[in-house]
This record gives C-alpha cells, structure tokens and sequence, in this order.
C-alpha cells in the first residue's frame, strides 16, 4: 500500500512581502484590532503552562481577554521549560563582539540547515532584545558581570557571545518570571486556571476551533470547554522515543487530537540529538537526564585515540587523547551545533572507541578549566549541574570528566502555522515547541526558550488579535452537535482503552516502541530501516489494541490510562514520522539519511528537491497521508554547504 500521496501545495499567505525586516512591523500595523471594551467579551483557551503557554495566557490577560488555561501538572510551574539549564539567545550584542539581529538571523537559518522560513526566524531575531528587557523587569536573575551589566556566554553554532543566562536554572527563573505574571492575572480573575486537566479532543464547529474536551485527572471528569479561540502551548513529542531528556509526562496528544481535526503536522522527523546527556546504563531507565549544552564553554570533548583503550581517564596522556570537535572543526571547535556534536559522539564510538561501561560515552573534561580559572569560578557558573552529575553518576567531575552521550531532546518538526502562528484550522493556534517554525532541521541551543518568549509575550497577543477582530463568532455551547461528538469521541476511546484488559503493561508498549525508533528513526535513518520501522510500528500497535492491560476504570486517578492514552497516540505519531523521514531524501539538520553523505560524512542537503516544509495531512489510521509542500525561498541567507569547519 502506498505510504502517501501528494496534495495541493501550501503557502504561508500572511507574511507580508518587501524587506524582512520591516515585515513584522508592517504585519502589526495591517493586522486588525479588538478594542478594550470588546476583549472583555471574548474568551481564549490555552492548553499548557510552559514558558510559551504561561507568557501568553498572562499577556492576553493583560490586554483585557478572558482566559481559560489547562495543563496536566499539579500546578503551572512543573512545566517542562523549567528543566532547560543553559540560557536564552538575544541579540542585545553587549559584548561588543560583532553581534547583532541580523547575525542571529543568519546563524538561526543556517544552523536549521536552511529548512526554516526567513520571514518567521527574522522576527524572532528581531522580538529576542525584547525577551530580554522583559524579563529583567520581572525581576528574573541572570548572571551580571562585575561591572553590574548582564553576562552572556557562547552557545553552539555562534561565533558571538549571546546567550543570557542564570547559572544553570535559567528555564526555572525564566518560568518563574512569567508563571507570577501568570498567577498575577489568575489574583484579578482574569485568567481561570484549570491544573490537573488534559486534553483530550480539540472541538471544531464550522471548520473553526471553538473549544477542547478535557479529562479532570483527579476526578476522573470529563468536560466541554468553549472559547473564540484556542492556543497550544502543549510543548513537544520526544517521548515517542520513550528515553529522552523530556519529563514523562510530556506527549503529543494535545497536538495529534488536533492532527486528526484537520491541522497538518509539519516536518515530524526532525528531531533533535543533544550532544551532552548522561550515557543510559541500563534497562532499568525511564528517562536520561540532559547536561546543559553551556558545560561545552570550558569543558572539552575527547575520547582515547587507540580503540578499546580501558585506562582511567588521567591515565591517558595527552598525546593519546583525540580531542575531535576541536580536531575535525576548528572554528568553533567545542561549540559547533548540537546536530554535528552528536553524530561525531556516535561516529567516534562506532569506531570502537567510546568509553564507560557500556563504551557509548564521550568524555566532557574540565581539567583544564579548572588550572586556568579556578575550581570556584567553575563553581559559579555549573556548580548545581556538576552536582546533579555526581548525584547521579557518583562521580565527581571536579576530579574526572564527565561521561556524556548523545540522546533525544527537542522536536523541530509540529503543527504547520502560518506566520500568525495559526494553524490550518481557523482559530486554532499553536505555539512554542508545538508549532514547526523557527528553527528548521536543527534547533540552535538556547533558541527554544527565546521562541517559547518570543511567541507567548510579543508574536501572539498581536496575531490572535486579527483573527477575534473578524467576528463576532456565533454563540455555541456543549449541546452543540460538534462537541456532543468530540465529548462522545473522547468517552468512546476510553471505554476501548478500558476494555482491551490484556496482559501487557503500557509501558513495556511504549519501552518497544522507542527502541524501534531509535534504532531506526533516530540519530541515523536509512531506506531500508525506516521501511522495517513502519511494519514494525504497524504490527506493535495492532497487538497494542488487542494485549495492553489498563487496570482501573475511567473514574478518579488513573495514571495507567492516561499513559495508554497518550502512547495510542504516540504510535501514529511513529508511523508518520518514519513516513515524513523516509519521503525526504536528503540529510539535513538533524535528519540524517545514511545514503545522503558527503565523503567526509557531513549532512548532504538536496535543494533542488527538498528544499520546502512537508506538511501532512490526516487520513485516518493506517491510511495513505496527504502531503503538502510549502516551498521555501532564501533571498537573504542563501543556502550554502553547512561548513563549521
């Protein structure tokens, strides 16, 4: 059977034409407005609390909407955006390094291997000196320097010094910034904050996004929430690889109900490999845990120059060391992009010489930043990330490397929005890691945090003001036949989940579903392999619905059927991205093609025939999906053989 078929092309229609860097303003300017008298009357829901979903939820707010927000943890500030360490990106150029928002631009283009749209990663460049203002007025804690101004750092892919930070918390402080302006606005009644809910439908009336059905994850309650519109903030869907450096309860299911209403998931395939995680050392696993991509400031990366060398680390000289980043790209060394770091991490322990138990480690020293600087300032900048290393690894990396490895982290690829961030259905929003559109086949490290801001303070409020602006919509409550429907989907769907009552856990499903991916799908694809994927995914979910055991029923907590729930829609989600992996043949960012290499065995992009977003449509389960091309024009970062050499 055909895998997909192809559709009617698609096209970005907002954006305005004419200079990219006046377009964002003349979009703000052309785009309709909702008076202050008139936002009271109208009602928003946001689904997530993360850094894109709390900014927002608090900015709508602000201007005079009702909100309506959701998310599934105990309380908005057990985001996931609270676990990024690292920093944000902004091009404030206090360094005076030669930085500014058309360097960022550039680098963002290029560092997405020349897969994302000019026009949505110039505004983000644009919006990031604002973040940054922002914040500071929130009373958010970065480094400062000792003359009082905010320190930056280096980050992978720059040859600048632009990533702001707050030691190794700065995802925690940022959440923190935006969950009490959140919370400021949950105090006047502006914002009613529903924890402890997940979605679990998206209802459509019209053709337009009206509202969602939810699960009371305590109660066990199942309702019908409307709106005018609604806003995903729902993050990504790394854990379709089970072991990721994302929290378990992190999934696609808000994004994927939203799929199978009509919205076209863009570039599922990319994902993305962090460079610097702690190597699995068992079966016993649940999640890895991330070390932030800022310890390759002063930690460098090395492996034993001899195959199966088994010494201690200070037992191998320097002479016998391979300090391969620094060897194989000079330029930037330590600091090339995440996509690049992590295939050399594989490459050198293919070739038989990984180091630690399992011989899939790298070692990340910082020896020799200790003798230049000192162990307290080293203290100062990581102190709490070497102390989550011990704590885990019992080793202290003030005396030995660390032992790091590549593993699942980011998601490019999401729901396709137009550059009002709205999706293929009218009123549907999507925002953050849910959405496709800044940052190509690679996202730059301290980028997602930057977009998550950027989207929910500055790119939101303005674009969802057009769309209310064109109403009034008609009035609709839950007896509306489209949410009596979705409502009924919902309840349907748990009662199967209920009753399959087989005799494998969730999570055995789940465990072998990732290791197909990773196998397969993940830091390297091949033809063959992702064609082996897809009949192995097929035939794992159809003894998923015949064998997955879901003790419990649908009343009160049941923290096995929301898993079910969410790894049902992982499957799909599995299929596809081997589908959308396996149609684009080419390597490119951080999908790479075993068949499309150069000698050196860097990325080899085909532009001539890949050089657009793939934008798939839903058939139904098992069905041949729909493709829909946008194509993407360079007129001012034009794309060139990715060189950080």
């Amino acid at each position: 059977m055909d895998l997909f078929t192809e559709g009617d092309p698609i096209a970005d229609t907002k954006a305005p034409e004419g200079p990219v860097e006046t377009r964002w303003d003349r979009r703000r300017f052309e785009a309709k407005l909702v008076n202050p008298a008139n936002r009271r009357k109208l009602t928003v829901i946001v689904v997530g609390t993360g850094l894109a979903g709390g900014s927002a939820a608090a900015t709508l707010a602000e201007q005079g909407y009702r909100v309506r927000s959701y998310c599934y943890q105990d309380s908005p500030r057990r985001a996931h955006s609270i676990a990024a360490q690292g920093g944000i990106n902004a091009a404030k150029n206090y360094r005076n390094d030669g930085d500014s928002v058309h360097r960022l631009f550039y680098d963002t283009v290029k560092g997405g291997d020349f897969r994302s749209r000019e026009s949505n990663v110039h505004r983000l460049a644009e919006v990031s000196v604002n973040i940054i203002d922002q914040c500071v007025a929130q009373g958010v804690p970065f480094a400062r320097e000792y003359g009082g101004l905010l320190d930056t750092r280096s980050f992978g892919g720059a040859q600048v010094q632009r990533t702001f930070y707050a030691r190794g918390q700065t995802g925690q402080q940022l959440l923190l910034g935006a969950y009490q302006a959140l919370e400021r606005q949950i105090g006047l009644g502006n914002v009613e904050m529903n924890a402890r809910h997940e979605m679990l439908e998206l209802v459509v009336v019209d053709g337009r996004a009206r509202g969602i059905v939810v699960r009371d994850m305590v109660t066990g309650e199942i309702s019908t929430e409307l709106a005018d519109a609604v806003v995903l903030a729902s993050g990504g869907y790394g854990n379709v690889f089970y072991l990721s450096t994302n929290a378990k309860g992190c999934n696609v299911t808000a994004t994927w109900r939203a799929h199978r209403k009509g919205a076209y998931f863009a570039n599922p395939c990319y994902t993305q490999i962090h460079p610097t995680c702690i190597p699995v050392s068992g079966d016993h696993q649940s999640k890895l845990t991330l070390m932030s991509e800022s310890l390759r400031n002063d930690g460098r990366v090395w492996v034993p120059k001899a195959e199966g060398d088994d010494r201690a680390p200070r037992d191998i000289p320097e002479g016998e060391r391979d300090y391969y980043l620094e060897r194989i790209y000079p330029s930037f060394g330590n600091l090339v992009p995440r996509d690049i770091a992590s295939r050399a991490a594989k490459n050198v322990c293919d070739s038989g010489r990984g180091v630690g138990p399992t011989k899939l480690g790298v070692y990340l020293d910082f020896a020799d930043a200790i003798d230049r600087l000192g162990r307290k300032a080293i203290e100062a900048k990581y102190g709490n990330l070497f102390e989550m290393y011990e704590r885990i690894t019992g080793e202290d990396p003030y005396q030995v490397p660390m032992r790091i490895y590549p593993a699942v982290h980011y998601t490019m690829g999401g729901l396709w929005v137009d550059y009002d961030l709205q999706s293929t259905i009218p009123g549907l929003f999507v925002i953050g890691e849910a959405n496709f559109s800044d940052h190509g086949a690679n996202r730059l490290g301290a980028s997602a945090l930057m977009q998550g801001l950027a989207d929910g303070y500055f790119v939101l409020p303005s674009t969802i003001a057009h769309y209310l602006a064109s109403g009034p919509l008609e009035k609709v409550d839950a007896s509306h036949p489209a949410a009596v429907e979705a409502r009924a989907d919902v309840e349907d769907r748990i009662r199967r989940l209920l009753a399959v009552n087989g005799d494998r856990t969730v999570d055995s499903f789940h465990r072998e579903l990732g290791q197909i991916m990773w196998e397969h799908c993940g830091m390297e694809r091949s033809e063959a392999g992702l064609r082996k994927a897809i009949d192995e995914i097929r035939a794992l979910r159809e003894e998923f619905w015949k064998r997955v055991r879901v003790p419990g029923d649908g009343e009160g907590l049941n923290q096995s059927l929301e898993k079910a729930g969410r790894v049902a829609d992982f499957f799909e989600l599995a299929e596809l991205m081997c589908v959308d992996a396996l149609h684009r043949e080419e390597s490119c960012g951080g999908h790479f093609r075993a068949e499309h290499q150069t000698p050196d065995g860097e990325a080899q992009r085909d532009d001539d025939r890949f050089a657009y977003v793939a934008a798939w449509e839903y058939t139904g389960t098992g069905e041949p999906v729909v493709l829909h091309k946008e194509d993407l024009k360079f007129e001012y970062v034009h794309p060139t053989q990715r060189s950080y050499k």
